[in-house]
C-alpha cells in the first residue's frame, strides 16, 4: 500500500532480502524468516517484521492474509526503540484504506446488503 514496495526496494541489498525472503514465506503460510511482532495497536491482524544492520533498524508492518492476498501496510527505517507515531499513523491509515478496499469488493461481489 503507498509507498511501500518503492521504500523496501530501497533498503540495503542484505535487509531486502530478509524482508523480501521473510513476505514470500508469509505469503506460502509460513513464518517470517526474522523477528516478528503483533501491532495490535495498528488494527487487529496486523504484524511487523523487525530486522537491522549496523546503521538502524529495518520495519514492514503487514496485514496477516486477508484471503489470497498479504498486504504490506508500511516500510520504514527507525533511529529509536519507539516507533515513531507517524508511521503507526500512517500504517493505521492504510489499515482502515485495506477495510475499505475489501468491504467495497465485498459488496460488488455479495451485492448491497438490505
Amino acid at each position: 500500500m503507498g509507498d511501500s514496495k518503492e521504500v523496501l526496494s530501497a533498503f540495503p541489498q542484505d535487509v531486502k532480502a530478509v524482508l523480501g525472503y521473510s513476505l514470500r514465506r508469509l505469503q506460502k503460510g509460513a513464518l517470517p524468516d526474522c523477528d516478528a511482532r503483533r501491532m495490535e495497536l495498528v488494527g487487529k491482524g496486523v504484524w511487523e517484521l523487525k530486522t537491522a544492520d549496523e546503521r538502524t533498524w529495518y520495519r514492514v508492518m503487514y496485514l496477516t492474509r486477508v484471503g489470497d492476498s498479504l498486504y504490506v501496510l508500511h516500510a520504514f527505517e527507525k533511529s529509536s526503540r519507539k516507533t515513531d507515531r507517524r508511521d503507526l499513523e500512517i500504517a493505521r491509515s492504510r489499515f482502515q484504506q485495506v477495510i475499505m478496499l475489501r468491504k467495497n469488493m465485498k459488496e460488488k461481489t455479495n451485492g448491497p446488503e438490505e
